[in-house]
């Protein structure tokens, strides 16, 4: 990567490291190169497991053989895209793998996200229902060649506080954890489905 490529691209780094839960699907071709899709495991401290979205190019996965409930060890970077689904556009988040190890023995499980970037929405402050105090940021880190993901952040108790203060256009750099969670929604005849929610959650934040 050249100096100047690299003044414009923000840090976005993310070291993960869990269990394989589904096979790999196919995302899409570009220029020729296949980019495949699988689903990790990765267990928190309470013993609740996150199930995040790899993304992985075909030229990692020459010569290895690969199946649910294997290991795998990724480094990359928090990446989003919009999709459209039902008639409407949906923020889809994962982790594009830049390296990436497999291995037939359990390994230590690790979630561990540092970005660099710029707050692009105002940040929105609210309460849990335990009464804990919660933010809502929406962080914009560059690319190269003039691209930008926008990635979905929430901090608690005295990092909401703090977050809570910023505005748009601040730089901060973030460390923390990606997480899934689920969330019930309701269509519009009023049935109600699970929905999975990709975010990051705050460990530390920094203006």
């Amino acid at each position: 990567m050249s100096k100047e490529l690299e003044k414009t691209a923000g840090a976005n780094k993310a070291d993960l490291a869990g269990e394989i839960l589904s096979e790999l699907s196919l995302s899409h071709k570009s220029y020729g190169e296949a980019f495949y899709q699988f689903v990790l495991g990765i267990d928190r401290k309470s013993g609740y497991r996150d199930e995040i979205k790899i993304m992985v190019s075909e030229r990692l996965l020459l010569d290895m053989e690969f199946s649910p409930g294997m290991y795998a060890s990724v480094h990359g970077q928090v990446r989003t895209y919009n999709e459209e689904e039902e008639g409407k556009s949906k923020l889809n988040i994962v982790i594009f793998a830049r390296e990436f190890e497999l291995s037939d023995q359990p390994v230590i499980h690790q979630n561990n996200i540092l970005l660099e970037g710029f707050l692009c929405k105002p940040p929105i402050r609210r309460t849990s229902p335990l009464g804990r105090e919660i933010c809502d940021i929406m962080l914009a880190v560059n690319r190269m060649y003039n691209k930008s993901d926008y990635i979905p952040c929430i901090a608690w108790g005295r990092n909401a506080a703090y977050g809570g203060t910023l505005e748009v256009g601040a730089k901060m750099m973030i460390t923390g954890r990606i997480q899934s969670r689920e969330y019930k929604k309701k269509n519009e005849c009023g049935d109600s489905f699970t929905k999975i929610a990709y975010e990051v959650s705050i460990l530390k934040i920094e203006e």
